[in-house]
C-alpha cells in the first residue's frame, strides 16, 4: 500500500523512530551499517545479531521489543505480490535473515511479536488485546542518518482502519465477511480475476494456481453474516473451472490442514462421507476426512474408500485435465520436527481459542484435543491433537500422538508401500457393432499404501476394442439411441422426444441432447456409453468421458492412418488424385456438366470461385440435385448424399464450398449455373394446316422440326418478400401458450436461392411471428411451500414444508390422490445448522447431613445432560462430580431426657475409643453407650 493511502485509510496513527537498545533498554553506539552487516571485536556479531532489542516509543505508545532471528517463521515459498488496477506492481519474495518473533520486554505470556527488519521494521505487535502494526514511512527527512529502521515509522492499531471489513481484502472486488456463502462466491470470482490478467507471474506466482485456498480468521456460517459452526465451504467438483476451482476455510490452528483437505475433496466431486454412499454406516467403511461433522470417532488423516471412488471417478471422467500439465520442479524444506513439537497442546488450544485458553486434561489427547474456552470451560471441536503432541496412557509413560494413537515416544510405525493386485477378467463389451469398449482394472491392494506408503504408480484401469464390425445398414445412431432413451424420464415435470445436439459448445463425450420442437437443449449425462464417437466422421470414441484415439482399424489407441486414398495402413499408390479448375464461360440457361466423379472417390472438394455469378449442383444417379446455398441453414450444414455426407461450410468471405470424405458408392455430376436468371422455352409442336389445332407428333415430318429454343427472362432483382416458416410446438402441452415461427425477408436471386435481407427492405407488414395457443386442460400438480427452520437448533436435524396437491392455476387444493405420488417433491430436508455444545454433567443440591449429631454423609443428584437438557450418555466420566460428601452434624451438650443426667461412659464398654475413631458417634446407641468420648470428654 503507497503511504499516503495507509495514511489516509487510518483514524489516527502516530509517527516513532525505532532505536537499536540493549536488554535494559540502553541505546546502542550509533552504526550506519544495518544489523546484519556489523561485527564485534569478539567475533561474536552472529551470536549478537540472534537477539535483537529495539525500542519504539511514540507519544502514547512505549514498547521494548525483545526479538529472536526465526528464520522460519513464513514458509519459505511465501512471496508478496502488490496488485494496482493495472495489474502487477511488485513482487518481493521472502528473505529468512530479516525475520525476528519474540514479545515485549517482561510480558513473554501477553504478547507476541512478529517482525520484518529489511528496509526497516514492518511487522505485528500484540499486547494484551489490542493489535498494533508499524512499518517505515518512504523517505524520512531530508539529512536523516542512520540505517532504515531507525527512520520515521508509522504505528497504528488495527481498530484505527476506518474500513475494517476490507482490511482482509485483495482489492476492491474482494470481500470477506461471515457469511461464507458470499465470501466464497467473491473469493471465487477474484481469484479467477488474477489468474486471467496480463500480468500475472507465470512461474510461482500466486496467480499460477489450479485451486485457490482462502484462509480466514472469521468465525464463517454458510448462510448468515453472523459466525456459527461451519469451518469450510467449496463448490463440488469445481477443480478444472476457473471460477469454482476455490474454497473458504476458517483458521483453526494446526487442525485447519484438515479442513483445507476436505475442502480440496469437495473441488474434486466428492460427497460426505455417509451421504449418497455407504461409508460410515454400521459394518461398513468408517467415516473419515469428508465426514460431515468431526467427532471422537472420525480419522481425520486418512481417505475413506468413498472418497477414494469419487476422485477416481472425477479423474477417470477427463474432469481434471487442467491438473495434466507438469509443474516446475521446486525443492521444498519441510520441517524435521512433528507439528505437536513444535506447538505443545496449550499452543494448540491458544490457536484455536484464543492467547488465554490452554489444554483441559480429559480423554485421550490424540483423539479429542480438550481446550478452556473464553467463558472458562472445557470445550472440544472434537479435533485429535496434532502428530507429535505429548501424551500419557496407562501403558505407556511417555508417548506422542500419531495419527490419533498414544504411541511411545519417538516411535514412528513404518509406512508400507502399495502393491498392485491382479487384472481382473475383460468385462462385457459396450456395444454390440460398430466398435464398443471393453475394460479390465486392478487395485492397489496387495498391499496396500498405509501409514503414508507411496500409492502404485501406473493405470488402474486398461480398456481394449471389442465388436469393430459395422452395424447393420438403417441402424439407430449410437448416441441418438442415448438420446432416445430419456423420452420416459420427465424433464422439469414434461416429457420430450430427445434428439442428439450436433452444436457447438459442448463437450465432445458428454450426452447433450436437443429437445424436438423446441429451442433448447441440455447436457443429460456427464458421459456418453463407452464406443460412442467423439464427433461426426471420426473413429476416435469416448471412453469414461473422455476422446480416445482410435486407429484407421478400430482399435483403441492404434497408430494406423489412412492414406489419402483412405486405405488403413496404405501408402498412398491405391489411388491418384484429379484437380481441375473450370474456366468456360457460364451457359445462358439451364446447368452445364463441370466433371464427372466416379464411384469409389475420396477426399472430394469443391469450391465456388465466381460467387457473384455462378451456382454450384450436384446430380446423382437418380436424377436428384443436392444445390448449393440452401437459404436458412445452419453452417457447416450436412447434406447426405451417394453414401457420404458433404459439408456445406461458408467461410469468412462467403466463398462456399463442399467436402465429403467418400467413398462413393454411385458416380456424381458437378454442375453449375448462372445466377440470377429465369429461363424461357420455346415449344415445338405439331399442328394441323386445316384447322391450327395439335396434333401428335407423328404427323410431322421429323427431319423439318424446328429446334427448341430457350432464352432468359426476368433478369432485374424479384422484389423483396417475407417468407415465413412453419408454426412450433405449443410452449405449454397443456392450456394457454405460445408457439413462433421464423419471419425472414428474403429476395428471390435465382431459381434456386434466395437471399436474405433487413426488414426494412419488405413493403409489407411483416406476419405475426407468435401467437396465441391452448391444449387441453392441465393436470393438478405439487406445490411446495417454503421451508421451516431447521430443528433442534444444532447437530443434525430436518426442515419441514408443507406439499399440497394444487390445481393448474394454483387457486384450488386439491386431494392428494389427484397428483403423480411419483413426483411429489420432498416434505423432509436433512439439515445441520451446527455443532451441538458437548454433554454435561448437572448436579442437584446437597441433601440433609445423615448424621442427627457428629460426623455423617450427604447426597445429591448427577446426572448427565444434552445441550437441550435431555439424558444423555457422552459425558466424560473423568468430569462427573462427585454425588456425595462428608458433613458434620452439631451434637447437643447433653443427651435427651426427661432432666439432667451424668455424661459418661458405660463401664463394661471398652471399645469407645473405636467408636470416636470410626466416627459411629452419628448413631444413637453408640452416642449413647459412649456419651463422654462422643462428646470429647
Amino acid at each position: 500500500m503507497l503511504i499516503n493511502e495507509l495514511l489516509s485509510s487510518l483514524e489516527s496513527y502516530e509517527i516513532a523512530f525505532p532505536a537499536r537498545v540493549d536488554h535494559n533498554g540502553t541505546l546502542l553506539a550509533f552504526s550506519s551499517a544495518p544489523p546484519r552487516q556489523r561485527r564485534g571485536a569478539s567475533g561474536r556479531g552472529a551470536e549478537e545479531e540472534a537477539r535483537l532489542f529495539y525500542r519504539v516509543a511514540a507519544p502514547s505508545t512505549h514498547f521494548l521489543l525483545n526479538l529472536t532471528r526465526s528464520p522460519r517463521l513464513l514458509a519459505g515459498q511465501v512471496s508478496v505480490e502488490y496488485w494496482t488496477r493495472a495489474g502487477l506492481a511488485w513482487q518481493r519474495v521472502t528473505r529468512p535473515h530479516c525475520l525476528y518473533a519474540g514479545h515485549l520486554q517482561g510480558q513473554p505470556r501477553s504478547s507476541h511479536v512478529a517482525i520484518s527488519t529489511c528496509g526497516g521494521l514492518h511487522g505485528l505487535i500484540v499486547a494484551g488485546e489490542e493489535e498494533y502494526l508499524i512499518e517505515p514511512l518512504q523517505g524520512g527527512p531530508k539529512g536523516a542518518r542512520g540505517p532504515k529502521e531507525s527512520g520515521p515509522h508509522v504505528v497504528y492499531k488495527r481498530s484505527s482502519l476506518r474500513y475494517p471489513h476490507l482490511d482482509t481484502a485483495c482489492g476492491p472486488t474482494l470481500e470477506i465477511t461471515h457469511h461464507a456463502g458470499k465470501s466464497l462466491d467473491s473469493f471465487c470470482k477474484w481469484q479467477k480475476a488474477i489468474v486471467s490478467h496480463g500480468n500475472a507471474i507465470p512461474e510461482n506466482g500466486v496467480a499460477n494456481h489450479d485451486t485457490a485456498v482462502l484462509i480466514t480468521r472469521y468465525d464463517i456460517c454458510i448462510y448468515k453474516n453472523k459466525p456459527c459452526g461451519t469451518l469450510g465451504l467449496a463448490p463440488v467438483g469445481g477443480m478444472c473451472e476457473r471460477e469454482r476451482s476455490c474454497s473458504v476455510n476458517e483458521d483453526i490452528g494446526l487442525a485447519t490442514a484438515f479442513t483445507i483437505a476436505h475442502e480440496i475433496g469437495h473441488t474434486f466431486g466428492m460427497s460426505h462421507d455417509g451421504v449418497g454412499n455407504s461409508c460410515g454406516a454400521r459394518g461398513q467403511d468408517p467415516a473419515k476426512l469428508m465426514a460431515a461433522h468431526i467427532t471422537m470417532k472420525t480419522n481425520p488423516f486418512v481417505w475413506s474408500s468413498c472418497s477414494s471412488d469419487y476422485i477416481s471417478s472425477y479423474l477417470d471422467s477427463g474432469l481434471g485435465v487442467c491438473l495434466n500439465n507438469r509443474p516446475p520442479r521446486q525443492d521444498f524444506v519441510y520441517p524435521t520436527v512433528a507439528p505437536g513439537q513444535a506447538y505443545d497442546a496449550d499452543e494448540q488450544c491458544r490457536f484455536q481459542h484464543g492467547v488465554k485458553s490452554r489444554q483441559c486434561k480429559y480423554g485421550e489427547v490424540c483423539s479429542e484435543l480438550w481446550c478452556l474456552s473464553k467463558s472458562n470451560r472445557c470445550i472440544t471441536n472434537s479435533i485429535p491433537a496434532a502428530e507429535g503432541t505429548l501424551c500419557q496412557t496407562h501403558t505407556i509413560d511417555k508417548g506422542w500422538c500419531y495419527k490419533r494413537v498414544c504411541v511411545p515416544f519417538g516411535s514412528r510405525p513404518e509406512g508400507v508401500d502399495g502393491a498392485w493386485g491382479p487384472w481382473t477378467p475383460w468385462g462385457d463389451c459396450s456395444r454390440t457393432c460398430g466398435g464398443g469398449v471393453s475394460s479390465s482394472s486392478r487395485h492397489c491392494d496387495s498391499p496396500r499404501p498405509t501409514i503414508g506408503g507411496k500409492y502404485c504408480p501406473g493405470e488402474r484401469r486398461r480398456h481394449r476394442s471389442c465388436n469393430t464390425d459395422d452395424c447393420p445398414p438403417g441402424s439407430q445412431d449410437f448416441r441418438e439411441m442415448q438420446c432416445s432413451e430419456f423420452d420416459s424420464i420427465p424433464f422439469r415435470g414434461k416429457f420430450y422426444t430427445w434428439k442428439t445436439y450436433r452444436g457447438g459448445g459442448v463437450k465432445a463425450c458428454s450426452l447433450t441432447c436437443l429437445a424436438e420442437g423446441f429451442n433448447f437443449y441440455t447436457e443429460r449425462a456427464a458421459a456418453v456409453v463407452d464406443g460412442t464417437p467423439c464427433r461426426p466422421d471420426t473413429v476416435d470414441i469416448c471412453v469414461s468421458g473422455e476422446c480416445k484415439h482410435v486407429g484407421c482399424d478400430r482399435v483403441l489407441g492404434s497408430d494406423l492412418r489412412e492414406d489419402k486414398c483412405r486405405v488403413c495402413g496404405g501408402d498412398g499408390s491405391a489411388c491418384e488424385t484429379t484437380d481441375g479448375v473450370f474456366t468456360s464461360a457460364l451457359p445462358g440457361t439451364g446447368y452445364e456438366e463441370v466433371v464427372w466423379i466416379p464411384k469409389g472417390s475420396v477426399h472430394i472438394f469443391i469450391q465456388d470461385l465466381n460467387l457473384s455469378l455462378s451456382h454450384l449442383a450436384l446430380k446423382g444417379d437418380q436424377e436428384s440435385l443436392l444445390l448449393e446455398g440452401l437459404p436458412g441453414t445452419p453452417q457447416p450444414h450436412r447434406l447426405p448424399l451417394a453414401g457420404t455426407t458433404f459439408q456445406l461450410r461458408q467461410g469468412p468471405d462467403h466463398s462456399q464450398s463442399l467436402e465429403a470424405l467418400g467413398p462413393l458408392n454411385s458416380s456424381l455430376v458437378v454442375m453449375v449455373t448462372a445466377r440470377g436468371r429465369g429461363s424461357q422455352v420455346q415449344v415445338v409442336e405439331c399442328r394441323s394446316q386445316l384447322h391450327s389445332s395439335t396434333v401428335a407428333p407423328h404427323y410431322c415430318s421429323a427431319h423439318s422440326k424446328l429446334p427448341k429454343r430457350e432464352r432468359a427472362c426476368n433478369t432485374e432483382p424479384c422484389p423483396p418478400d417475407w417468407v415465413v416458416g412453419n408454426w412450433s410446438r405449443c410452449s405449454r402441452s397443456c392450456e394457454a401458450g405460445v408457439r413462433s415461427r421464423s419471419v425472414v425477408c428474403q429476395r428471390r436471386v435465382s431459381a434456386v436461392e434466395e437471399k436474405a435481407l433487413d426488414d426494412s427492405a419488405c413493403p409489407q407488414p411483416r406476419p405475426p411471428v407468435l401467437e396465441a395457443c391452448r391444449g387441453p386442460a392441465c393436470p393438478p400438480e405439487w406445490a411446495a411451500l417454503d421451508w421451516s427452520e431447521c430443528t433442534p437448533s444444532c447437530g443434525p436435524g430436518l426442515r419441514h414444508r408443507v406439499v399440497l396437491c394444487k390445481s393448474a392455476d394454483h387457486r384450488a387444493t386439491l386431494p392428494a390422490a389427484h397428483c403423480s405420488p411419483a413426483a411429489k417433491p420432498p416434505a423432509t430436508m436433512r439439515c445441520n445448522l451446527r455443532r451441538c455444545p458437548p454433554a454435561r454433567w448437572v448436579a442437584g443440591e446437597w441433601g440433609e447431613c445423615s448424621a442427627q449429631c457428629g460426623a455423617g454423609q450427604q447426597q445429591r443428584s448427577v446426572r448427565c445432560t444434552g445441550h437441550a437438557g435431555q439424558p444423555s450418555r457422552e459425558c466424560a466420566e473423568a468430569l462427573r462430580p462427585p454425588a456425595t460428601q462428608h458433613c458434620e452434624a452439631r451434637c447437643d451438650s447433653a443427651p435427651p431426657g426427661d432432666g439432667p443426667e451424668e455424661c459418661k461412659d458405660v463401664n463394661k464398654v471398652a471399645y469407645c475409643p473405636l467408636v470416636f475413631k470410626f466416627q459411629f458417634c452419628s448413631r444413637a446407641y453408640f452416642r449413647q453407650m459412649c456419651c463422654k468420648t462422643c462428646q470429647g470428654r
